[in-house]
């Protein structure tokens, strides 16, 4: 056994020696091949130049790190000649969720840069590439890096309380020496997005790709609730690393023109983890000519509409405020009112309350007509009780009379279903709002630490938890349900109408709410919460200040008075042809006894 090993200790030796010897050759022939290179260009190249474009493999390049930082009012960004990009971020005005400075991303969490075939069958990687400082200021840096004739120039400028970082990179002089059947740049972007909320399980769900395409205003993204990739076939505007309240996006001022940019999201092994999901992006830049110059924009901040609107690529997008109408609420009535409050106001429970205070103000008039019809249903009750106890069950002839009752009243029983569906796309649309309001961020109300997140005054014990409830007991949401079912309550002894089924689910629904709200945002609770006492309050008000029943049942009666015909409508005509073919009731579905 010892004497085997001795002999392969020796095959070995003599192996690595001729390796060593062949290596040699290699070497000095590329070195030889370089410096004749140089030579015909009559181009003076540093010594450091000379270094890097003869090692063959840039990423065991020892490089001796130096950082240079640039900042404003609310941005602090640390650069590294290494790549010579940036290293570290920080948002002064934001902290975590233990009240540690805000740091977006530190060392290698995000990460960079270039991938330039040479013609001689290399790959430069200016990630793993020692830059040299050619220009600074207080607001601008310009990093360059020599490949043999050519140089890659980096330059970041920082404007002035912004989160944007103007970014321009500048190929010269590369077209001579890069691959003649692959003249593209390949721009490779990745980051590990850092958990920065309290609760991890909320942000992973609603961090992702987010893009723009370039032909429109349309944006789309990546699956946020599994890992996914995409290959896009057209160009983009931009692509954005989001999370729950901040985001890293990388913005063309022309736009990435060439199709194929590869994009991809990939949550972690351990859900625990720190990392929130490993996002990616790869672009590819055209090198044509002697020099190419890109003008992209860097964004590294929060997602604050108004912040991301200003940047005037319709980045503010990346916001779930919902499609449709109840996106048009959101921006156009709810973030505008609410926003005109904040600038007045710093107590976020004073402002919750002065915005469902102007909304209910403005929804006054058509739930008035609510309040108004809801009272005549509830003076016909007992002659409708008459009109059902007197039909014995003859359904034709109890609808009858009771659309003659409705008519001769003036009374529509559905005129209150209008008013209701014009606060159906405010209360959707709220449910959108609060949980993406970054304005809400670690505020505190009473007993809620943080309104864009729930509230508890009880977290159970050992990991304990109710299926579709929680491990905690949010009291915002136990006020809203308690008040729902006072209102529910109120709302059918008052009107008389909710009977049978319809009742039971009127009383069903707020119990499951209690366990949908209990994870959601406390702000939206308390939210839910005051308009439906300001809706107890308005119905309080309108009835015994405002609706004289006694003058309405005058009304009532005098309307009675008039003759009033029923005309059938002709699809009613219709209905009741087919079913009397058929030989069935129209009314009651059943078959006609002979």
């Amino acid at each position: 056994m010892q004497k085997s090993s001795t002999i392969g200790y020796i095959l070995i030796f003599f192996l690595f020696l001729g390796f060593w010897f062949f290596n040699k050759d290699n070497v000095q022939q590329l070195e030889n091949q370089n410096q004749e290179e140089v030579i015909e260009d009559k181009t003076p190249v540093s010594d450091t130049t000379m270094v890097s474009s003869q090692k063959p493999d840039l990423a065991n390049e020892q490089i001796i790190e130096n950082t240079h930082t640039l900042s404003n009012e609310v941005l602090s960004v640390q650069f590294t000649n290494k790549g010579g990009v940036p290293k570290r971020v920080d948002l002064l005005d934001f902290k975590k969720y233990d009240s540690t400075h805000l740091i977006l991303f530190d060392s290698n969490q995000m990460r960079i840069g270039y991938s330039i075939p040479l013609s001689n069958g290399r790959v430069i990687q200016t990630l793993n590439s020692e830059f040299n400082i050619v220009k600074s200021s207080k607001s601008s840096i310009s990093y360059s890096y020599a490949i043999g004739s050519g140089e890659v120039i980096q330059t970041y400028t920082l404007k002035p309380n912004s989160y944007a970082i103007d970014y321009a990179v500048d190929f010269k002089n590369l077209d001579q020496i890069i691959a003649s059947n692959n003249k593209l740049a390949e721009l490779k972007w990745s980051s590990e997005i850092q958990n920065l909320e309290k609760i991890a399980k909320d942000e992973r769900p609603v961090t992702s790709v987010y893009y723009k395409y370039l032909a429109d205003d349309d944006i789309d993204n990546l699956s946020e609730s599994s890992d996914d990739e995409e290959v896009l076939s057209t160009g983009v505007q931009w692509v954005s690393f989001k999370q729950k309240f901040f985001n890293q996006t990388l913005i063309h001022k022309d736009g990435f023109k060439e199709d194929g940019i590869e994009i991809s999201t990939v949550e972690p092994e351990n859900e625990d983890d720190a990392i929130v999901k490993n996002l990616s992006a790869t672009f590819f830049i055209p090198i044509e000519s002697n020099s190419v110059k890109e003008n992209m924009v860097i964004y590294f901040g929060p997602n604050h509409y108004p912040t991301l609107k200003d940047q005037g690529v319709e980045l503010q997008k990346i916001i779930p405020l919902g499609w449709g109408i109840f996106g048009w609420v959101n921006k156009g009535i709810v973030i505008p009112i609410f926003n005109w409050l904040d600038n007045y106001f710093s107590n976020y429970g004073l402002i919750i309350l002065l915005l469902t205070l102007i909304i209910k103000l403005g929804l006054f008039f058509p739930m008035y007509k609510v309040y108004k019809s809801s009272a005549k249903m509830k003076l016909l009750k007992p002659e409708l009780d008459e009109i059902k106890e007197r039909s014995k069950g003859d359904l034709q002839k109890a609808q009858q009379e009771q659309m003659k009752l409705y008519k001769q009243a003036g009374v529509s029983p559905l005129g209150g279903c209008l008013p209701q569906l014009i606060q159906m796309p405010i209360l959707f649309a709220m449910f959108r709002f609060f949980p993406a309001s970054i304005e809400l961020r670690q505020e505190s109300l009473w007993w809620a630490e943080d309104l864009s997140s729930y509230d508890s005054i009880y977290d159970f014990p050992n990991g304990f938890s109710i299926p579709f409830y929680g491990d905690h007991i949010s009291l915002f949401t136990l006020m809203m349900t308690t008040v729902t079912l006072l209102f529910t309550y109120m709302n059918s002894q008052n009107s008389g109408q909710m009977v049978g089924p319809m009742k039971t689910v009127m009383y069903v629904m707020p119990i499951l709410f209690l366990g949908f709200f209990n994870n959601y945002a406390a702000a939206l609770s308390f939210y839910y919460f005051l308009s439906t006492c300001i809706t107890i309050i308005q119905n309080f008000v309108i009835r015994k200040y405002v609706i004289d029943e006694e003058k309405l049942h005058l009304q009532i009666q005098e309307s009675k008075k008039k003759k009033v015909v029923i005309k059938k409508s002709k699809l009613q005509k219709r209905l009741e042809d087919m079913a009397k073919k058929r030989g069935v009731d129209p009314y009651t579905g059943k078959p006609k006894k002979k």
